[in-house]
């Protein structure tokens, strides 16, 4: 089988500056690129790791219907997700900067420790931030 890893996630965003500030403040991505397209227009990747945002100018302004951990609809993408050791951690540093659409929630009885947060982004992606997930080993091939 050919090798196929993750790329990236492709953003459209009402102010490109915010959201990159937004990435890079409290998700630890950094600037690795920019793709100037001519008349000011640009392109500008973040990395963190293996992780890359691709974050394009939208000319509109933020969506703020999704709610909750994100829209139902099929063909739409429900939301960013991320791990953190401390979910209230997060939420202390991020302040107000962002809202929050759900949560935090406990969920022990599927993982112990499993606790979740739902906010949106400066353009009204729902971001979840996450602590003490697990895989379920017991899906594992070789039973590890």
């Amino acid at each position: 089988m050919r090798r196929m890893d993750w790329s990236h996630v492709g953003l459209n965003c009402a102010d490109q500056k915010a959201t990159e500030e937004f990435y890079t403040r409290y998700f630890g991505f950094a600037r690795a690129r920019v793709v100037s397209l001519g008349d000011a227009t640009q392109i500008v990747f973040l990395r963190r790791g293996d992780a890359y945002l691709e974050l394009f100018a939208s000319g509109s302004g933020p969506a703020r219907t999704a709610q909750g951990d994100g829209p139902q609809e099929p063909g739409r993408m429900r939301h960013l997700a991320f791990q953190t050791d401390s979910v209230d951690a997060f939420l202390a540093e991020l302040g107000d900067a962002a809202e929050v659409t759900l949560g935090p929630l406990d969920f022990d009885d599927f993982v112990c420790g499993w606790r979740t947060v739902w906010v949106r982004d400066p353009d009204g992606v729902i971001v979840e931030v996450s602590q003490g997930f697990e895989d379920d080993r017991s899906h594992d091939k070789d039973g590890a």
